[in-house]
């Protein structure tokens, strides 16, 4: 249905699915490369994958606990990835979060914690050098970077001569425009555009869990996902649903639409449950928010900042 509509981006990554465990490790893509060779439509899509960085209290069953942005991690983990999606190249392969201890999930504070097991940043790009080189991957992004990661990967490319980085896929709503801080002003001058993920903050603008839990959705099944669920979030989701509503718009429809039209995005990475999520999704590519809304949605983030960073 997504490719009918026109849609041929599809962003997945090794640890999918979520919630990550052991027994669904590797789940989504083989089930895309499933449907990419029952298909045929391999050449009709951009497909992008991610290789994790440290986890070795919350993901013990990858390799081994010891998964590292490291030559041997990052060639074994692109292996698998290449063979579960059954196919011989990735349009796009990313680092899904920093080795190094950095503000990445929520986190705030920054605080220096050197860590020697981490993987230098020179050597994941190395490594990335050589999948773009025989052929197993196009083009290389980060994911869930800082500005400075950003920039350290662009200076060593040039150092490197390495593959330079061409996206960063770091979460964006209305709840979250952190990444216009530091982050917008690389988009601009280095051509770099933002995959936003988490555009509807898993859910919760669509204003479906304000006054209840819905069977089955997210983050009733999965309470550990709070992220965007604090007061201060269901005070500005409330607001943002009102704006809708007073305009005639869906607000699944408005938060995606405002993602859409910020000039540094280049994919708006939706998710639905249902045929009727993703329908409604899809088309919110034909909403253009007017500059009475764009004033709304200005005034209603002036007064809850980025209560979800």
């Amino acid at each position: 249905m997504a490719l009918d509509y026109g849609i041929n981006f599809i962003d997945t990554a090794e640890m999918y699915s979520i919630p990550p465990r052991a027994e669904t490790y590797g789940s989504t893509e083989t089930i895309i490369g499933n449907w990419l060779q029952k298909t045929g439509k391999r050449d009709q899509v951009v497909l992008t994958s991610k290789v994790i960085g440290k986890a070795d209290d919350w993901m013990p069953h990858v390799r081994n606990g010891r998964a590292r942005l490291n030559r041997s991690n990052i060639e074994t983990a692109i292996n698998n990835s290449l063979k579960r999606l059954k196919t011989d190249v990735i349009d796009l392969y990313q680092i899904h979060w920093p080795d190094r201890n950095t503000n990445f999930f929520g986190q705030l504070e920054y605080q220096y914690q050197p860590d020697d097991s981490a993987a230098a940043i020179d050597e994941t790009l190395s490594v990335l050098k050589d999948l773009v080189q025989t052929g197993k991957v196009r083009q290389v992004g980060v994911s869930n970077e800082t500005p400075w990661g950003l920039m350290e990967y662009l200076r060593l490319s040039d150092k490197l001569d390495a593959p330079r980085i061409v996206s960063i896929q770091n979460p964006y709503n209305l709840l979250n425009r952190s990444f216009e801080i530091g982050l917008s002003e690389f988009s601009h001058n280095e051509n770099i555009g933002l995959l936003a993920y988490s555009p509807l903050a898993f859910g919760v603008l669509s204003g479906k869990y304000l006054e209840q839990q819905p069977a089955n959705a997210r983050l009733t099944l999965f309470p550990a996902y709070h992220r965007y669920s604090s007061e201060n979030a269901q005070k500005a989701t409330a607001a943002y649903v009102g704006l809708a509503h007073d305009n005639g718009l869906l607000p699944a429809q408005m938060a995606l639409a405002f993602v859409t039209s910020r000039p540094f995005v280049c994919a708006n990475i939706i998710g639905a449950t249902t045929l009727t999520q993703l329908k409604e999704n899809i088309e919110s590519i034909n909403i253009t928010l007017s500059d009475e809304v764009l004033g709304g949605i200005e005034e209603i983030h002036q007064n809850n900042t980025n209560p979800c960073p």
